[in-house]
């Protein structure tokens, strides 16, 4: 009899920290597993997921043209 009610006991516990790890980790494991659902789904394509404006976007919107930059006159080369 000893025996099982350390077998009930072992499960309970089991079952009792599987639930405590998914109450504190929701968050985490709810986005893993809508990542591991998008992978296994044949009918999901990541290019759907990119709105088209920001394809046609340029990589570096702050750039300056480099024809309009001012060069000064005189610059120091340096040789070593």
């Amino acid at each position: 009899m000893g025996a099982v009610t350390t077998a009930v006991i072992a499960i309970a516990g089991v079952i009792l920290g599987w639930i405590t790890i998914e109450i504190a980790c929701k968050p985490c494991l709810d986005k893993g597993r809508e990542a591991m659902d998008r992978n296994l789904n044949p009918d999901y394509d990541p290019d759907d997921d990119i709105p088209s404006a920001t394809i046609r976007a340029p990589l570096n919107p702050n750039a300056t043209d480099p024809d309009s930059v001012s060069t000064p006159a005189s610059s120091a080369v340096k040789s070593v």
